[in-house]
């Protein structure tokens, strides 16, 4: 059977992007904006950058590849199953990761016949080598039983990132730098550049000096957030665990006025009973720019 191949990505020197390129058509389709909580309308948490109809995705949430593919029936080329075939993990939460064996085996199933790469924080390797054994039977019966199926497409590699440039492309640049998620030692976020926009997403995060950095001018800031009004009456274990973990809308505007994206993209939204139009009303409290709150299969 195969198993999980690790790689250490290398912070490579920045180059003049696509010089001389004629500009792709970039496309970010928001495949998941969901949290822990089982909202049936929004899956969990996953982005798909699309650029010359090659995707790159960001985390792997329940229902991934299934959203993919809604996606592509609206449309969007280049996310049918097969194409699948690079991800970027933020940090190894489980809503964020609980769709990587889905990614791994669904899309091999239907036909992808090269390795999944994978890009996440240290840990990452370890988990899919275990996810990839747990599935050894269904390996086997599919490449020695009846089923035509082809002996790459279930393997991974595996690239523990380090901040800096992570991944290059003839489409894109992606770079990765440090959030602040909580007690995670390893949280990441990322940036990717093409020939006509900048994409920054931020991944779970409290407030951090090093998403303003990094985000700062970018066309599309895609940023998690919860209710500032609603948590004042979470309980106050809660209350300790959200003000370390996530960002707040009104931090979040705080962060969005330094940054001036052209748009924000509200995503894992924490309601606490409070609705879309109430969360955009405390962000625009104290921020002036273009705002949305993203939906499931929403498209910018």
């Amino acid at each position: 059977m195969g198993s999980a191949r690790m790689t250490r990505a290398l912070v490579v020197p920045f180059l003049t992007l696509f010089a001389g390129c004629a500009a792709p058509a970039t496309q970010v389709i928001l495949l998941g904006t969901g949290t822990p909580n089982a909202d049936p309308d929004r899956s969990g948490p996953a982005v798909a950058v699309v650029v010359n109809e090659t995707p790159y995705l960001v985390d792997c949430g329940p229902g991934i590849v299934r959203r993919a593919a809604a996606a592509n029936r609206n449309g969007v080329t280049g996310l049918d199953a097969p194409n699948l075939k690079r991800v970027f993990i933020t940090h190894l939460h489980s809503d964020h990761t609980l769709g990587l064996p889905d990614l791994i085996f669904t899309p091999w199933v239907l036909g992808r016949d090269t390795p999944l790469e994978i890009y996440g924080p240290p840990g990452t390797s370890e988990m899919a080598e275990h996810l990839v054994a747990a599935y050894r039977q269904d390996i086997r019966i599919r490449i020695d039983g009846l089923e035509p199926a082809n002996p790459n497409g279930y393997q991974v590699n595996v690239h523990e990132i380090e901040p800096g440039i992570v991944y290059r492309d003839d489409n894109v640049i992606v770079k990765a730098f440090p959030v602040r998620h909580g007690s995670w030692k390893h949280a990441f976020g990322y940036r990717f550049e093409t020939a006509d926009r900048t994409i920054v997403i931020s991944g779970d995060t409290a407030p951090c000096q090093s998403l303003i950095d990094h985000a700062e001018g970018c066309d599309i800031l895609i940023h998690e957030v919860y209710s500032a009004k609603a948590f004042k009456e979470r309980p106050p274990e809660w209350q300790r665990y959200h003000a370390a973990f996530h960002t707040s809308t009104k931090e979040l505007a705080e962060i969005a006025t330094q940054v001036r994206p052209g748009l924000l993209v509200l995503t894992h939204q924490l309601f606490w009973g409070k609705t879309e139009a109430d969360l955009l009303a405390e962000v625009r409290e104290s921020y002036d720019g273009p705002v949305v709150s993203g939906r499931d299969l929403d498209k910018y």
